[in-house]
């Protein structure tokens, strides 16, 4: 299991609806370290703090492995990594083998699994159409959120290394598929 990319983003404003809105969904890959502190990446920040960020929703993971997946359900739309608001892509982290509470090292910081991401209308922005919010959440391809337990910093390359896991919790997978009745 590996850190791919590392993204960040800070909030812009976006035409929607010929209303202006805030969002942070737009994540750039970014070369070499990056500070994790308490809530955030360096750089990152969400627009909206009361369903983004904060300690619960403080890093967003995206598996590498489902891009393959919406290459073929979007062919003509460019996916570069952090396209779906991931702050880390990676490898060899799926929703079936993690569950909430489960712990992870990274770089020289450490987190927590705390849900998956439920997507909003800002995915429709990013892809320039509303049916991705829909078949986003029926894919079953939510990626999930972590929260920072210890600062430090990550970067592109780096192990994801299994820490430990609360006994009895869900995968990230089965509360996706409760959730949606998939």
């Amino acid at each position: 299991m590996k850190v791919l990319s590392v993204n960040v983003g800070l909030p812009r404003l976006v035409e929607y609806r010929g209303e202006p809105v805030a969002t942070g969904i737009y994540k750039e890959p970014v070369g070499g370290r990056v500070a994790v502190g308490e809530f955030n990446l360096e750089g990152d920040a969400q627009a909206d703090l009361s369903v983004h960020g904060g300690y619960s929703k403080a890093v967003y993971v995206y598996p590498s492995e489902h891009y393959k997946f919406w290459r073929n359900e979007l062919p003509e739309t460019d996916l570069p990594f952090g396209v779906f608001g991931e702050n880390l892509t990676t490898e060899g982290l799926l929703e079936e083998n993690v569950n909430v509470g489960d712990r992870f090292g990274i770089g020289t910081a450490e987190f927590i699994v705390t849900q998956p991401r439920q997507p909003c209308f800002k995915l429709g922005i990013r892809f320039g159409r509303v049916d991705i919010i829909k078949r986003f959440a029926k894919s079953g391809r939510s990626g999930f959120y972590l929260a920072i337990e210890k600062t430090g910093e990550v970067g592109a390359g780096d192990k994801i290394e299994f820490t430990s896991r609360e006994a009895d919790q869900p995968s990230i997978l089965e509360v996706v598929q409760k959730r949606f009745n998939l």
